[in-house]
């Protein structure tokens, strides 16, 4: 039976994030969509052109209904980005009091923040329809390592929100093994937190004979780098190793983010081993990592990246991709369990040099393919979406 669904996120098209696939497919199998999210700003901190505060509040696109409320957009300091985070819910707050909306369910895609999924419980209390979280990141823990908030009255602040959150959910869906166990240690319910992990969008697959104008064919041993440029991302080894290794090797790091300008003045001095490209449309990522003999996955050195299955793994394996990391937990799991390549030590770029020197004289197009197996078997978008469909009827 087709169901109105409400869809919570701050971020959605036209800025990259995979709820944005999941909202079409279920458009596809006949249910209505509604969207509350806010005025796109990610990751550049500044709205998109054609966007603002007066600009584009309704919209359609793809059948999918899109209400944007008011936002201060990210800007490029934590205090700018705080703002950013509440002031999407305080105008959810005051959209939630006053709208007429109907809808069957909310379902509230969580990446960070966590304060988002606020709007989804004061509604679904309000209105007494089911409430689904789908977990990106847990919090407080990513506000303490990503976020650098130390102070410990905040982070049991934000713990206390996010156990009342989880408390009014109806079924939270996590994107990790480790991820639902770190939730069910938080829940009454066990039996609520279901692991759901993310799937690729279609257009990610091998592509023959790529000749992206960016990357040349000069025979070097290329190693990609696609997504959020951050602190996170451990990206500051890469300079490190790029000391370290020949002049064969060659580093492509696709996308934009707040630690971009440093990795770029950190690669000064062998900025012949790089190539930097800004973020590009979705559609042309198949084609990039293609170009290329591998990519690259890499975190700083936390015990909450060892919960988390980074959403690039499956569009890295979607596209047949050998895989080189500098992680472990989950990531070195999948990886070992996949055998489509190799995965050392975060921050050791003696081992992480090692590694691709092995890598180098390995059987390249077994690792893509081997890659591409594992996908099709665990992270069939089909099947996913078949799952969370079946996890929200009953």
């Amino acid at each position: 039976m087709s169901k109105h669904i409400l869809v919570i996120s701050q971020y959605f098209y036209p800025e990259p994030f995979r709820i944005n696939d999941i909202c079409q497919e279920w458009i596809k199998r006949g249910h209505k969509v509604t969207v509350l999210t806010g005025i796109p700003n990610y990751p550049e901190g500044k709205f998109y052109k054609g966007y603002g505060w007066f600009k584009k509040r309704k919209d359609t696109w793809k059948g999918i209904d899109i209400i944007r409320i008011p936002i201060i957009s990210r800007g490029h300091s934590s205090i700018r980005l705080i703002l950013n985070y509440y002031s999407f819910v305080w105008s959810g707050w005051f959209w939630k009091t006053f709208t007429s909306l109907k809808p069957d369910l909310i379902f509230t895609f969580e990446v960070s923040p966590m304060t988002q999924a606020l709007i989804g419980k004061w509604f679904s209390k309000r209105r007494k329809i089911p409430n689904y979280l789908y977990v990106q990141d847990l919090w407080p823990e990513n506000l303490e390592v990503v976020g650098g908030i130390h102070n410990k009255h905040i982070l049991n602040h934000y713990q206390k929100m996010t156990d009342k959150i989880y408390k009014r959910c109806t079924k939270i869906f996590a994107t990790s093994p480790s991820f639902v166990k770190a939730i069910q240690e938080r829940v009454e319910d066990k039996e609520k937190v279901i692991y759901w992990p993310q799937y690729a969008e279609e257009i990610y697959k091998p592509v023959d004979n790529p000749n992206p104008p960016e990357i040349p064919k000069d025979g070097r041993f290329k190693i990609i780098f696609t997504g959020n440029v951050g602190t996170a991302q451990g990206l500051d080894i890469l300079p490190k190793v790029a000391k370290l290794v020949n002049n064969d090797i060659c580093f492509v790091i696709v996308g934009d983010g707040r630690y971009k300008e440093q990795l770029i003045k950190e690669t000064e001095d062998v900025k012949d081993k790089f190539i930097f490209i800004n973020r590009q449309p979705a559609e042309r990522i198949p084609v990039l990592l293609c170009a290329c003999d591998a990519a690259f996955i890499s975190f700083m050195d936390n015990p909450l990246f060892e919960k988390t299955i980074p959403a690039k793994l499956q569009s890295y394996m979607a596209c047949g991709m050998p895989i080189l990391a500098s992680a472990s937990g989950e990531t070195k799991r999948i990886i070992e369990e996949a055998k489509c390549g190799l995965c050392c030590e975060i921050g050791n770029a003696q081992k992480l040099c090692a590694a691709i020197a092995f890598l180098i004289d390995q059987n390249l197009h077994l690792l893509g393919e081997n890659s591409s197996i594992y996908y099709h078997l665990n992270f069939d978008k089909e099947n996913l979406i078949r799952k969370g469909l079946d996890n929200m009827s009953k």
